[in-house]
């Protein structure tokens, strides 16, 4: 529980005049090398906000009774919680409320955030029981629309532009917002999304269009599953299981001798053992929980353990079903394959090491992954274009960095990652909106959808064939590491990256005073 009050210090005696208060008893004056520090003291509400976008306040004078500090707590409360159903983190979280209760004119607030509940707690004006509030999050959303307006919201009272009560309408207004963009559209970007994907790793046009298809339909029934209230582990499971098969369906059609004639002779390309497993990458990646992940890494590294350890069960619990099904889809085709006697089956025809796609393609990929991404994550129209340069900015470090420095592909992600969210967190708070908005989309391209499937094929595929060269569950378990190496290499990237850009938020703290003029 993090607590933020009047610095009592500063109402006591002067520590230059009293020397007991700063000096240890019986300790000589010219020992004062090994004087003791002073007794830790709350710190101002408003002190809890360096290094924050919210920082230097300006502070309303204190509420005149208990409505006033009900109204001004609610709001801290309502901003708490909507932030909370959009994924946003923990240190996000908290920073917003404290702001908007320094704003409030709040002197002590008592803040704890648990996995998915806000409890706020502040001291009666007449000295009675302290006034609490709590709010219960049971379930999020992506709406980087929503989260952007609460963003703003934020800033017009850390500027001083809002009274409470215009504050509460506002506050209101973002809360029925419809959502941007209608729902087949979102399906779309999906489909882009994993399109990209595939490109990036060198697929064909059949692996393309394979997991543009797949990444749709797995989208349709995913919401359909939701819509019925099945939890999230079996959503993920099915569409892994709709990725793989469609995957699986699709190669074998084009390798009949119908089909494949037709496409030989009418259509460029062909489909071969590479662009199964690229089609299926793409399909994972638009499936990866990478906000949950992000903002899990993000609370371990900023000191909040407990809901850390909540959203990374939540994310091993959509991974684990994610693999389940990937795992259920390619020992159902294995099998059908053994018995068809389609030669599908040896891990040696299923090359990972591909020649890599050209640098150029290869970037404009990621900027249209990310783009694509932002729709899924319902970002603002206007935050496309940046979040796309963002995307290509990772994809060209990663790149760069393995062709022609000679990085190893985990250590280049995170260098990649870091450039990615010290760039967007300048870019986004310039454009009204928290470096989230940006960071998340942007590295979606990057997350390691190979890995993941490579590991399940080398894993389910010795175990369905009792191949021993390649395919041994051994070696299948330490891929699945170094998919889970680079997931944490973008999240503690990101956050990295996040740090080092927030001094130079000072232009915006300074624009925000000279508007107090």
């Amino acid at each position: 529980m993090a607590q933020y009050g009047r610095d009592q210090s500063s109402t006591g005696p002067n520590p230059s005049r009293d020397s007991s208060s700063t000096s240890t008893p019986g300790l000589p004056p010219r020992m004062r090398f090994l004087r003791s520090e002073p007794v830790t003291e709350p710190l101002p509400i408003a002190d809890a906000l360096k290094r924050t976008p919210y920082r230097d306040p300006n502070v309303m004078g204190g509420p005149d009774d208990d409505t006033e500090q009900q109204k001004a707590l609610d709001i801290a409360a309502r901003v708490g919680e909507l932030l909370l159903r959009c994924g946003a983190s923990t240190r996000d979280v908290e920073a917003s409320v404290v702001a908007v209760a320094a704003s409030a004119g709040l002197r002590r607030l008592e803040v704890d955030i648990t996995n998915q509940s806000l409890l706020l707690q502040s001291p009666s004006t007449n000295g009675r029981q302290p006034l609490t509030m709590l709010r219960v999050v049971r379930s999020s959303t992506r709406d980087f629309s929503r989260l952007m307006a609460v963003h703003q919201f934020v800033e017009s009272l850390v500027s001083g532009g809002l009274d409470l009560d215009e504050a509460t309408k506002k506050l209101k207004r973002i809360q029925r917002m419809p959502r941007l963009y209608p729902r087949w559209l979102v399906s779309v970007a999906f489909g882009g999304l994993a399109a990209s994907v595939a490109t990036i790793l060198g697929g064909g046009w059949m692996a393309v269009a394979v997991a543009f298809v797949s990444a749709v339909l797995v989208d349709r029934v995913g919401r359909r599953l939701s819509n019925a209230g099945v939890p999230a582990f079996y959503g993920a499971a099915a569409g892994g299981l709709i990725s793989t098969a469609l995957a699986w369906f699709a190669y074998m059609s084009h390798q009949s001798r119908v089909v494949g004639e037709f496409v030989a002779h009418n259509l460029p390309g062909t489909m071969s053992t590479a662009d199964f497993a690229y089609a299926i990458s793409g399909g994972i990646v638009a499936l990866l929980p990478g906000r949950q992940m992000a903002s899990a890494v993000e609370d371990a590294v900023t000191g909040y353990p407990v809901t850390a350890s909540g959203r990374v069960l939540t994310v091993i619990l959509d991974c684990a079903g994610i693999t389940v099904g990937v795992g259920a889809g390619l020992a159902l085709t294995l099998n059908l394959d053994r018995a068809l006697d389609l030669s599908l089956q040896s891990p040696g025809s299923l090359r990972f090491d591909m020649p890599p796609t050209a640098l150029l393609l290869q970037v404009a990929c990621g900027a249209i992954g990310a783009a694509c991404a932002a729709v899924t994550m319902r970002s603002r129209v206007r935050m496309l274009l940046p979040t796309a340069a963002a995307g290509a900015l990772g994809v060209v470090g990663v790149a760069l960095l393995t062709r022609y420095v000679g990085i190893g592909a985990t250590t280049a992600t995170a260098v990649a990652a870091v450039s990615v969210g010290f760039s967007a967190r300048l870019v986004a708070l310039r454009l009204g909106a928290p470096a989230l908005v940006i960071v998340m989309p942007a590295v979606s391209p990057l997350l390691p959808g190979l890995r993941i499937f490579r590991g399940m094929y080398e894993s389910v595929s010795g175990s369905v064939i009792g191949a021993t060269k390649v395919a041994q569950s051994g070696v299948g378990v330490t891929t699945m590491l170094g998919a889970v190496g680079v997931a944490l290499a973008i999240s503690t990237g990101l956050v990295l990256g996040d740090v080092l850009s927030a001094p130079l938020d000072k232009p915006l703290v300074r624009r925000r005073r000279a508007r107090r003029r």
